[in-house]
């Protein structure tokens, strides 16, 4: 189950419309004879190509999943019990079940209706974590958002000229590139695009080629202009925060800046905050992290968000949240 995270892991922020997915499968002499996960598009799923991996050593095989094989039909593909079952498995070890109503349980009855042995649970936590968005997307209808700050103590992002490279250090940058790979799209707003021109890719070792698509929050915007670094990469123009409501996607990264922060909060788009606090104070000229959230009242300010996490990267402080309701749709 462990390889079978790893692959599902490698695969996150390549494979939406669909869950990032890993399958191992182990031959009765404990021998791994296939393994695959999910394609980037989302086809072939981690099951067929694990199992095209194996080809005619499947017969007997257990397979490690790290989520509940689908159940229904598809235009893009057979449904992977369907394949395992043909395959002639004798045993499948799932992390969790399938969240979309499609199939959610009907994979495993219809893997326990061949005689073939199931069993859940095993690597359910680190799993979760991998297809949260998808559950999120499946649960909500709309992606899930993080919104990503890197901050100084008083909540700063930048000096008042707009310097703001770097406030945090090299492990916590490192994080924060990791968080973009394992995104569908990266959104920035007008401001960030014409002050800094970021080219918004991932910049750590063996990780480079998953750079998600960019995006970028504007009213006015109606072309990227063409000497921007942006413009070879086929970015995406939101008129709103809830422009993202209907794309189908898992995971959206808002990078920035205060104004674009700002707006997604205020349209209650925010499910998730990464607020990377280096330990330096820059003072009351220095530019706020979020703009105008229109707050008039501390006590409807409270019981929003819920601290899930803190975490030391070198000598900064990562402080993880979750929205304590889902937001309004």
């Amino acid at each position: 189950m462990a390889r079978a995270l790893a692959l599902a892991e490698a695969a996150w922020g390549s494979t939406a419309p669909n869950p990032a997915v890993g399958c191992v499968l182990v031959a009765l002499d404990g021998s791994i004879v296939g393994e695959g996960a999910t394609s980037p598009g989302g086809r072939p799923h981690a099951e067929a190509q694990a199992l095209a991996h194996a080809g005619s050593l499947t017969r007997g095989a257990t397979a490690y999943v790290t989520l509940e094989p689908c159940a229904h039909a598809s235009t893009r593909g057979p449904a992977c019990a369907d394949l395992l079952i043909a395959a002639g498995v004798a045993r499948v070890v799932a992390a969790l079940p399938d969240p979309d109503p499609r199939t959610n349980g009907e994979g495993f009855a219809r893997l326990r209706a061949a005689d073939i042995a199931v069993e859940t649970g095993h690597g359910a936590t680190e799993a979760a974590v991998i297809v949260a968005g998808f559950a999120h997307r499946i649960r909500t209808c709309r992606p899930r958002i993080t919104l990503k700050l890197a901050l100084s103590i008083d909540g700063r992002l930048a000096l008042a000229d707009g310097q703001s490279c770097w406030i945090t250090g090299e492990a916590a940058r490192a994080h924060a590139h990791l968080e973009r790979a394992r995104a569908d799209l990266i959104v920035i707003g007008r401001g960030t695009l014409d002050a800094d021109d970021p080219i918004l890719d991932v910049r750590l070792p063996g990780h480079e080629h998953r750079g998600p698509r960019p995006a970028i929050l504007s009213r006015t915007l109606t072309t990227v202009p063409p000497h921007t670094k942006l413009a070879a990469h086929d970015p995406l123009i939101l008129r709103t925060p809830q422009d993202i409501d209907t794309l189908p996607l898992n995971d959206i990264l808002v990078e920035g800046g205060a104004a674009t922060a700002a707006a997604f909060l205020r349209a209650k788009r925010v499910d998730r905050l990464l607020i990377y606090r280096a330990p330096i104070l820059l003072g009351g000229d220095a530019r706020a992290g979020v703009g105008d959230l229109g707050v008039t009242n501390l006590a409807a300010a409270h019981g929003r968000w819920h601290r899930t996490a803190s975490t030391e990267l070198g000598d900064d402080l990562l402080e993880t949240y979750e929205a304590v309701a889902a937001p309004a749709s």
